[in-house]
């Protein structure tokens, strides 16, 4: 059985977010609670990422994550080498833009280095968090299938997605 955890980015996933969605539709999917959703820390998040799989088999783990999640399951990667299952990485931010929030999510580097398990980038045409040609780098870099599913916003719950299903379907691409 494929166990799915679900790491949103700056403020969580509210209740209209697909995370949020996935996260009620089957109990395989569990989120991962961070201390503080507004004052991020990617070192602390990604810890808090190793701490909530510890107890299942590596192979059974898919991590799903959002915006600011995305980095933190980069960071996580870089961090504990594990291998899993995979990864689907949506609409990651571009930090690196955003000098500022680089600092205070406590990260020197963007986490870049190729990731050792399958993982799929899915962006979007006019995300105001990543350009798509940012979002075409990470994927190359992370070694991700990259899957652009044109103009949807920052894919989140302002982009009026709702429970999300072709984001169901890519995941299946992973398990």
């Amino acid at each position: 059985m494929t166990h799915y955890f679900i790491i949103p980015g700056l403020q969580g996933s509210g209740e209209n977010h697909w995370q949020t969605h996935f996260e009620k539709s089957n109990n395989n999917f569990i989120r991962i609670e961070q201390n503080d959703w507004n004052k991020p820390n990617l070192i602390e998040w990604a810890d808090n990422i190793d701490k909530a799989i510890a107890n299942f088999d590596p192979s059974s783990v898919v991590l799903v994550g959002h915006s600011m999640g995305c980095p933190t399951i980069a960071a996580w990667a870089n961090k504990y080498n594990r291998r899993i299952k995979g990864a689907m990485l949506v609409a990651p931010a571009d930090l690196e833009s955003k000098k500022e929030l680089m600092n205070e999510v406590g990260l020197v580097n963007y986490p870049t280095n190729t990731l050792n398990f399958k993982s799929i980038v899915v962006a979007s045409t006019n995300d105001p968090w990543a350009s798509i040609e940012k979002q075409q780098y990470f994927a190359q870099k992370w070694g991700s299938e990259l899957i652009n599913i044109g103009a949807a916003g920052h894919i989140n719950d302002q982009s009026g997605l709702g429970k999300w299903e072709q984001g169901l379907n890519i995941l299946k691409k992973i398990g």
